[in-house]
């Protein structure tokens, strides 16, 4: 959502996706953690992984298909790293490619006036708020973002749940009648909007 928050790497000021270098110390970053805090995975090892298990982002793991995703593709066609498998060292110029053409919360506030009217009530985004991938951040970061819009205001919603890992979202039938209330609001004068329910 917001390359800021790539997991808990921000692709634009962070210099490396590894370590925090503290000038005294060097930091690891966690890749992967429980709701309770404890981390289960190194942001180090898990790419290390991924390059043995095949280089030029071939490996089929998490980070090699973002990669595959998002970054420019390189003389040899294959796509450019977003940083250096070996060392964590970041590639400001893909990161800039990746702002440019991926990044949906600097796309939507780029472009917000012609976007914005599109979305308006659209825009409802649940995660729990301990994602095991610390996605939750940049849910964090998408959400300042459209409380601030204005013509129009987003009027959506951005939901939490507390101590929830990855993948969290709503129960089926709580987002079943938020669905349907939804439809209901935002229908089209005229559409029918009652012979689809059964209760």
């Amino acid at each position: 959502m917001d390359f800021r928050a790539h997991q808990i790497v921000n692709i634009y000021s962070d210099d490396n996706a590894y370590f925090l270098d503290r000038g005294w110390t060097k930091v690891e970053r966690p890749n992967q953690r429980t709701p309770d805090g404890a981390i289960t995975s190194m942001m180090k090892d898990e790419n290390w992984f991924e390059l043995v298990s095949g280089d030029k982002s071939r490996s089929g793991g998490q980070w090699d298909i973002w990669e595959a995703t998002f970054s420019p593709a390189g003389p040899d066609g294959y796509p450019v790293p977003i940083w250096d498998k070996r060392t964590g060292t970041i590639d400001k110029q893909v990161a800039a490619s990746w702002k440019e053409r991926y990044d949906l919360r600097a796309i939507l506030e780029r472009d917000w006036k012609t976007i914005g009217p599109k979305l308006v009530g659209k825009l409802n985004i649940y995660v729990g708020d301990d994602d095991s991938f610390y996605l939750d951040n940049g849910v964090e970061l998408m959400e300042k973002f459209l409380e601030s819009t204005k013509t129009p205001y987003y009027a959506g919603s951005v939901t939490y749940k507390r101590g929830a890992p990855h993948c969290w979202g709503p129960p089926a039938k709580e987002l079943l009648d938020a669905m349907a209330r939804h439809i209901e609001r935002w229908a089209p004068a005229g559409a029918d909007i009652t012979s689809w329910r059964y209760r």
